[in-house]
């Protein structure tokens, strides 16, 4: 994936902020914020571990789940015929709509 970095199977997307002339990154998919910087990759990885390590550290003293967790839902605006093509499409291909989205973005996130 593109602007993602992965430590210890944390993932944290990376953006370089001009401003500062630091690259910035920031871990995903947690129940709190964990962000980061330095100027070259290495420094980055190096200033990844710190910071996850010291999220992870207070998740644990305070008894609280590092991930967010995901409930499988959630709501997407579509142009209305955009939506009428996805309905006749998954109807042909004997498919719920849930099931013909969720077979879709699988496709493309898992590919």
């Amino acid at each position: 994936m593109k602007n993602i970095l992965e430590i210890d199977g944390y993932k944290a997307h990376i953006d370089y902020d001009s401003d500062i002339e630091l690259f910035r990154g920031e871990f995903i998919g947690l129940n709190g914020g964990a962000d980061f910087y330095a100027s070259d990759i290495e420094g980055l990885k190096t200033e990844a571990k710190q910071s996850l390590t010291a999220f992870l550290d207070m998740c644990k003293e305070k008894g609280i789940e590092p991930k967010k967790q995901y409930s499988g839902r959630f709501n997407v605006r579509i142009a209305s015929d955009l939506h009428a093509k996805i309905a006749a499409i998954a109807v042909a291909e004997n498919k719920s709509l849930n099931q013909w989205i969720e077979e879709n973005l699988s496709k493309v996130v898992l590919h």
